[in-house]
């Protein structure tokens, strides 16, 4: 029975992000008591958003991913182990052995919590409980201890939807996502960083007075600020550091002028598609739980259509080969996760709401931690991967997304104890992040109930 359940879950897997989450949303809605016509529109309706997405995405990795080979090998960068990024690493982990009891019990873990009222955050997504499968299937792999697998993804999942928790309120108040919250994925567990880096900002004068967005360009310099002149001349500047002449950089910045454009549109289909089920989702949850705040969990692709994460995502594709460099002993050549650089740092521009400047410099130390962590996850990840017949052992493999995870790696570790020093000094960073990410959630929500009562006076 169980070997049944798991071929029909991984069969739905199988078709995709594209087909897995209209065939939820649509389910979930009719569920909810949404009408069937307006419930299959609105599954078809994320499903052309996801679609849109995995071409503009697809087309990053196409044409940014060997610009970005063509720049670490003109600047003559020797690094042996190549990132295969999340498209590499979420076949490998749906392949492994706790793949099929991880959907279940992620969302078993947030249900409980939902009625024990320990979480706001209820999770639709539920491709993205491949993050959670994860850290599940490496520590299964690592210890050979099933239970520790199985243990990996309710520790991951009840701090994802923690995270989403707190990360509610600011897709509101910044990204316009009302009723929304990201609670997976390398922009849910790497921004509490950057809520360390802004309280540290804040404290330093004159620097905590540094301030530029896309908007703030745009006054200044006008047109040239513009996402759609940004994307030309970013994507163009990333052809000429490849080595491009100007018939292969020119076309390159304005494909990327393209994803700026067409990626809002892309991302209001979802929202459009998503919005029957949050009204219904809000309506049924008041019903049954009074007031009470709720959020729906949503891929973080959602957050793509800020021209500011965009604009730094491709700012960081340079950036991180640099950063590369710059870790000692780093072994990782950045590669697979590239082009989607901005899903690691889209939160981050929101904690500094929309402040580029603070954006690269938090983002500069959410790009180091990785890779360094990365690097300690290589044969762990090569691990998992010859487990599922991904490769033969030959080539040691690497992960930015999800093996440069810190609740990955110390969850882990804390079985393995390989590197206790290692496992010490991300330990304390995550922790001290976390409990300033709290807080600044408190103070934002505190904020926020303040204006809230000035405008009813």
């Amino acid at each position: 029975m169980l070997g049944f359940f798991g071929d029909i879950i991984n069969y739905i897997i199988d078709m995709g992000a594209s087909v897995m989450l209209p065939v939820v949303i649509a389910i979930i809605s009719i569920m909810m008591g949404i009408k069937i016509g307006k419930s299959i529109r609105s599954g078809l309706m994320i499903g052309v958003g996801f679609v849109g997405l995995g071409l503009i995405v697809g087309m990053m990795n196409n044409e940014l991913g060997p610009a970005a080979q063509a720049m670490s090998e003109r600047f003559g960068l020797t690094l042996s182990v190549v990132d295969i990024g999340w498209p590499g690493a979420s076949p490998m982990t749906w392949a492994s052995n706790i793949a099929t009891v991880a959907i279940p019990i992620a969302i078993a873990v947030n249900v409980v919590m939902l009625l024990l009222k320990l979480t706001k955050t209820v999770n639709i997504d539920v491709w993205n409980i491949w993050h959670m499968t994860f850290t599940g299937a490496i520590a299964y792999v690592v210890t050979g201890q099933f239970w520790i697998g199985i243990a990996g993804v309710i520790v991951h999942a009840i701090i994802a939807y923690k995270l989403g928790d707190l990360w509610g309120p600011l897709m509101d108040d910044y990204f316009e996502l009302d009723g929304l919250t990201v609670p997976h994925g390398t922009s849910a567990y790497m921004a509490p960083i950057a809520c360390l880096i802004d309280a540290i900002i804040e404290k330093i004068p004159g620097i905590r007075n540094i301030d530029f967005t896309v908007d703030t360009l745009q006054d200044r310099v006008g047109v040239f600020a513009e996402p759609i002149v940004i994307g030309g001349l970013l994507g163009a500047g990333i052809g000429f550091l490849a080595g491009y002449d100007a018939q292969a950089a020119l076309p390159l910045g304005v494909k990327m002028s393209a994803v700026m454009v067409l990626m809002p549109k892309i991302v209001k289909c979802i929202m459009d598609g998503l919005l029957p089920l949050t009204e219904q989702a809000k309506k049924l949850l008041t019903k049954h739980f009074g007031n009470s705040e709720f959020y729906i969990g949503m891929d973080p692709a959602v957050l793509l259509g800020d021209p500011q994460v965009v604009t730094i995502g491709l700012i960081f594709i340079p950036l991180t080969l640099l950063i590369a460099i710059l870790v000692p002993g780093n072994r990782v050549l950045p590669f697979g996760d590239l082009a989607t650089i901005g899903f690691f740092i889209a939160i981050a521009v929101a904690v500094h709401k929309g402040n580029l400047f603070r954006s690269l410099i938090s983002g500069t130390a959410i790009m180091y931690m990785t890779i360094w962590i990365t690097n300690e996850t290589i044969p762990w990840v090569t691990a998992l991967a010859q487990s599922t017949g991904a490769t033969d052992g030959g080539n040691m493999l690497a992960a930015m997304d999800q093996g440069g995870s810190p609740i990955t790696y110390i969850f882990t570790q804390a079985f393995t104890m390989q590197n206790v020093p290692g496992l010490a000094i991300i330990t304390v960073i995550y922790l001290i992040s976390i409990v300033f990410t709290v807080v600044h959630s408190k103070k934002r929500a505190q904020a926020l109930a303040q204006a809230q009562e000035l405008a009813k006076d």
